[in-house]
């Protein structure tokens, strides 16, 4: 289950950090260090989506 929630953080993280991304720019945060702040917050948020996703596909396999 390990490897399929890594495989499924390297979509989910990237999709999560850059809709954080136009968030923020949508919000009128332009700076680069805000921006680098909602793509580490979608990352961080990456990681429990990830393993939650992972355990779904396993059970529903089963």
């Amino acid at each position: 289950m390990f490897r399929l929630a890594t495989m499924l953080y390297a979509m989910i993280a990237t999709t999560l950090a850059g809709s954080l991304i136009v968030a923020a720019l949508v919000a009128g945060y332009d700076t680069w260090l805000q921006l680098i702040v909602a793509a580490c917050i979608g990352a961080v948020l990456a990681v429990p989506a990830s393993f939650y996703i992972a355990q779904a596909i396993v059970k529903n396999v089963k």
